[in-house]
């Protein structure tokens, strides 16, 4: 049984009634809450987290914002389509509010209780954010943070994050892990609030102003789209394009997306994955690979100048060996030189003993011929003497018949009858008559 709770005295001067227990005023303020008219509001869905027995959610718009609460099993006779109600979905809701009171042991808590719902379209919020995308888009900001260069290793990075939440530690997570040592750069600004997006933007430019920070990283943890909506600010967005710092973003987990992903340089995932995309290069890796190849270098090195040293020491010795080689080759082409001329006065010897041998022989053939020119003379004189024309001219004739026989005798000449008479400047027919005898 609990016991009895004295009634403190009041604060002097306070003309306000009480005290009063402060159970008891919080069950008296349940009751009127519960009292008050039951209504429909309509608005924009966020932050939504669906738990065992209840749906939990925030109802905003442009002036203000409530949050509400649904039974599980009244939200799933809703039967609403997967991914129907999101955040930034505009709905309806009826219900009215409701006051838990607490305990010791529990915190109170406000909440408008939703005894139904309906799915009224997309919101405001949300069509606003997809006309800035594609005005953003359309005035070519996506990609001037895409064309910058980003160092391989460098040597100064800034970032931008809470100072007080897990993106730091990330980040610094992500850097050992790459084996990094450069010097780091904090801009602590608030990144859930009003207020984060100018301080977001002037950290940014504050680093880029600096002239020393080769990368910045904008990180922030997981969190709903209307905790990462000032990453969506359009100010910010246009400050981050025209930067000429490349600038990776890391808002939210994998499944986030909001304006400042598609102006940066980079979008990642996690805050450990930019602090990797800062630096791409392993740096003990790095480290390892130069250690080894400076090792290389130097057996390389030494090899080249023992071939060197052999090579100067072959060189030194070469003048003599050369001047022999000169000599011994002068030698051989003299030799050659020597067997040379003696072939050539042997082949001139021999041409010139065949040339004597044959004018010898020219010589003996044109003293034959002469000798045979007389003879053939003399024989030619002896033709002539013995020639019938020769005869023909002193007054003989030569008798022939038609088939051009030579006619002997007169009998031979009375059976041809028809004869040719040759004298000897020109030939004659003649016929034989019988009295002729």
């Amino acid at each position: 049984m609990a016991e009895p709770v004295t009634t403190p005295a009041g604060i002097d001067g306070s003309t306000l009634p009480g005290p009063y227990g402060v159970g008891r005023y919080a069950a008296g303020l349940r009751d009127f809450l519960r009292e008050r008219p039951r209504v429909q509001l309509f608005g924009e869905v966020w932050n939504l987290r669906l738990s065992r027995a209840k749906v939990y959610l925030e109802l905003r718009d442009g002036e203000g914002a409530l949050p509400c609460s649904m039974w599980r099993n009244d939200f799933d006779a809703l039967r609403l389509g997967e991914g129907a109600l999101g955040d930034g979905a505009q709905v309806v809701i009826a219900g009215g509010l409701d006051y838990y009171a607490g305990s010791r042991t529990s915190s109170p808590a406000f909440t408008f209780a939703v005894s139904g719902l309906r799915v009224a379209g997309e919101g405001d919020l949300l069509a606003q954010l997809d006309r800035l995308r594609k005005t953003l888009d359309g005035e070519g900001l996506f990609a001037p943070q895409k064309r910058l260069s980003r160092p391989a290793l460098p040597r100064t990075i800034g970032v931008v994050t809470g100072e007080g939440g897990k993106a730091r530690d990330d980040v610094l997570a992500g850097l050992r892990r790459r084996g990094w040592q450069g010097r780091l750069v904090w801009a602590f600004a608030p990144v859930q609030d009003r207020h984060a997006a100018p301080r977001i933007t002037a950290a940014l430019q504050d680093l880029a102003a600096t002239g020393e920070v080769d990368v910045i990283v904008v990180a922030r943890g997981g969190g709903s789209l209307a905790d990462l909506f000032c990453f969506c600010d359009e100010t910010l967005c246009r400050t981050v394009a025209l930067l000429n710092v490349p600038v990776i973003a890391s808002v939210g987990h994998h499944t986030d997306r909001t304006l400042i992903d598609d102006v940066a340089a980079l979008s990642c995932s996690t805050p450990t994955h930019a602090a990797e995309s800062a630096v791409p290069v392993h740096c003990a890796e790095a480290r390892a690979e130069v250690l080894t190849m400076t090792r290389r270098l130097g057996v390389h090195a030494r090899r080249a100048l023992l071939h060197r040293a052999q090579t100067l020491a072959r060189l030194s010795r070469a003048p003599g060996e050369h001047i022999a080689g000169e000599r011994r080759r002068l030698h051989q082409r003299m030799r050659e030189i020597r067997a040379a001329g003696r072939r050539r006065v042997e082949r001139e010897h021999g041409r010139t003993a065949r040339k004597a041998l044959v004018l010898d022989r020219k010589a003996v053939a044109a003293a034959g011929d002469a000798r045979g020119a007389t003879r053939l003379s003399a024989l030619a004189m002896a033709l002539a003497a013995h020639d019938p024309d020769r005869t023909l001219e002193r007054g003989y004739a030569l008798v022939t018949d038609r088939a051009g026989e030579v006619v002997t005798s007169a009998a031979g000449a009375r059976d041809a009858g028809e004869v040719r008479l040759r004298f000897g400047d020109a030939a004659v027919d003649a016929t034989i008559g019988a009295d002729d005898d």
